[in-house]
């Protein structure tokens, strides 16, 4: 997030030749603020000049048709109305009014004309009912009111705080260079001027479906016309002795980053146990607090499974060349004080244990309510479960991918963000299909590896560019067909990408 920088390019005011638009892009300003010029065909568009959600410099994106697209993390905007249609940017953008004399383009003002969202023609239920209040749950809830939907919208979480940005809990929050006040993804008073009833550490113990009411373990039954599932993903337990010590931690929370903030600043070594994304983000941020760390894990390369040999042995030398210490194939197998034992014999002193070792969909629900499951909830194209009016989105939904050709269900952020706000609309009747392709990121150090797609498994690997030099396309393929392209920065290739998965089944 980069705020306070001097403003760019061209005062808009004054005017530009409109031969400066010959490249379709160019960054100018009014006054203090930055406005990005596109053009689309015959139409010239203006338009804030940064996402809106991490303020990403769109005039490094993408144009597609009459949306641009943001290249850090594929947020999506409306160039006519300045709507964020497309996870994880949340907020809309100014659009600004242009005027064109004697071939010259002039940018004053913004237009106080942009079209607005318009509810849903459909009858409308009355009440709905969200579970969850992650990523999924939240943007559901946001895309509800900004339909217009007028009735009573329950979002039952049984965290203690509100939606946050879950990304940033492994990321900058946990390594101290972002601000707590980032963190949620809107104020307090968000929820009572939206008219969001969100209920904050409520356990939800039964749905009836016959009934069509959610009862919580304070005895409260809440009725719903829809009902979406949202319910998540839970850290997977430690089981090995020690493992319930108060100096042994998960990641999943905004109460557990807190947690891991406050050991660290008093630590001077730790163990993270597990070399996935979340378990090497944790050390890299902690590395950044000048903490020693040592990861544990049975894996013969750091994310091999997901991103091959390549990719690992390039991830494992990455968090080599910033002091991370490695001990692979191998295992905890206790944790005795401040002694954590390995299988081989070794003991290493930590003041602290953070356990990465993977995450499962919270189903109990689902299966109290008699839905379909299969290592997750069994949804249609339109996200709807088994039981007509009941949805499910994010991490516990599978559903048939029009990519892959497959039945998938993945927890990624932005996969969870947008699958809530299809849902939110079928719930309005809009009978829209999840046709999304599946995107992820994350961040280690300074470097970004962008995912597109989704490649469960590959018999080919095809690279282009230098990995060791951190400018690199991978892509992951079976039978000859691309099922998921990964880049370090190279992020106009991974929308690029994006965007040819899409077009193959338009």
């Amino acid at each position: 997030m980069v705020e306070n920088q001097s403003p760019s390019g061209p005062d808009l005011t004054q005017g530009v030749p409109v031969t400066a638009l010959d490249g379709g892009k160019l960054l100018g300003h009014v006054g203090q603020q930055d406005v990005l010029l596109l053009r689309v065909a015959d139409e010239i568009f203006a338009i804030d000049a940064y996402c809106s959600h991490y303020h990403g410099p769109l005039i490094d994106g993408l144009v597609v048709e009459s949306t641009v697209r943001c290249p850090w993390h594929h947020a999506c905007f409306d160039l006519s109305s300045g709507e964020a249609i497309r996870a994880p940017a949340l907020s809309s953008l100014s659009c600004w009014r242009v005027d064109k004399q004697d071939g010259n383009i002039f940018i004053q003002h913004k237009r106080d004309d942009q079209k607005q969202a318009q509810p849903s023609q459909s009858a409308a239920p009355e009440s709905i009912v969200i579970i969850g209040g992650g990523a999924a749950g939240f943007a559901a809830a946001e895309m509800l009111r900004r339909r217009d939907f007028q009735g009573s919208i329950v979002m039952l979480s049984a965290d203690s705080a509100a939606p946050v940005d879950r990304p940033n809990l492994s990321k900058d929050y946990l390594a101290g260079s972002a601000p707590e006040e980032w963190v949620p993804l809107r104020s307090d008073k968000y929820y009572s001027k939206a008219k969001i009833d969100l209920r904050l550490r409520a356990e939800v113990t039964s749905i009836d479906t016959l009934s069509q009411d959610v009862v919580t373990a304070s005895g409260d039954k809440i009725p719903y016309d829809r009902l979406l599932l949202a319910t998540g993903a839970e850290p997977v337990r430690l089981t090995i002795p020690g493992a319930d010590q108060p100096n042994v931690h998960t990641l999943r929370t905004l109460d557990d980053s807190r947690a891991i903030v406050t050991a660290a600043k008093s630590a001077r070594r730790t163990v993270v146990i597990g070399a996935s994304f979340i378990g090497l983000e944790v050390a890299a941020a902690l590395r950044a607090r000048d903490i020693e760390v040592h990861v544990v894990a049975p894996n013969k390369r750091p994310m091999e499974r997901v991103l091959g040999p390549e990719m690992g042995d390039f991830i494992r030398a990455l968090h080599e060349e910033h002091g991370v210490i490695f001990h692979l194939e191998d295992t905890v197998v206790a944790i005795e004080g401040s002694n954590v034992r390995l299988r081989s014999g070794a003991v290493h002193e930590a003041d602290f244990v953070v356990a990465g070792i993977g995450v499962r969909p919270r189903l109990a629900l689902a299966e109290q309510a008699g839905l379909a499951i299969d290592d997750g909830v069994v949804v249609n194209a339109y996200l709807e479960t088994s039981v007509p009016g009941i949805y499910a989105a994010g991490d516990i939904a599978r559903w048939p991918d029009p990519h892959s050709g497959q039945s998938i269900r993945v927890e990624h952020w932005v996969v969870a963000q947008r699958q809530g706000q299809i849902a939110a609309l079928n719930m309005l009747g809009r009978q829209e299909k999840f046709e999304a392709v599946p995107f992820f990121w994350s961040q280690h150090y300074d470097i970004p590896i962008n995912y597109v797609g989704h490649a469960g498994t590959w018999d080919e690997i095809v690279i282009d560019g230098d990995i060791k030099a951190k400018d690199c396309t991978l892509q992951y393929k079976s039978g000859g067909r691309v099922l998921a392209t990964v880049t370090i920065y190279r992020d106009f290739e991974s929308l690029e990408a994006e965007v040819r998965m899409e077009r193959e089944i338009a």
